[in-house]
């Protein structure tokens, strides 16, 4: 079993930055696959970046060159910091575990374990 705690959400100005936490328990990222997700309201949960074991990393486009995706093996956290934030970032975010390890996976369903949320708020 593993257990998903994400923080960092809030309030922040379009243009600005936020880092999103992801801490795990039950195992260390270092063995699995983890991706972000994102769900905007009256619209479905999309991917929005994801790190294998390995240290690979694939983004979504919309968010390549603001978003970074990383771990501390240390802390077993992944980390997504978000810059050059958009009204459209405006969603509650979760992180995801994918048990394999091997791959990125950007689809919803292929993800084993999530945590509860997050929400990120983008103002004009």
């Amino acid at each position: 079993q593993v257990q998903l705690v994400e923080s960092g959400g809030g309030l922040v100005q379009a243009g600005g930055s936020l880092r999103l936490s992801c801490t795990a328990s039950g195992r260390t990222f270092s063995s699995v696959s983890t991706g972000w997700f994102r769900q905007a309201p009256g619209k479905e949960r999309e991917f929005v970046a994801a790190i294998n074991r390995s240290g690979g990393t694939y983004y979504k486009d919309s968010v390549k060159g603001r978003f970074t995706i990383s771990r501390d093996n240390a802390k077993n956290t992944v980390y997504l910091q978000m810059n050059s934030l958009k009204l459209e970032d405006t969603a509650v975010y979760n992180c995801a575990v994918d048990r394999s390890g091997l791959l990125i996976r950007t689809t919803l369903s292929q993800y084993d374990y999530w945590g509860q949320g997050t929400q990120v708020t983008v103002s004009s």
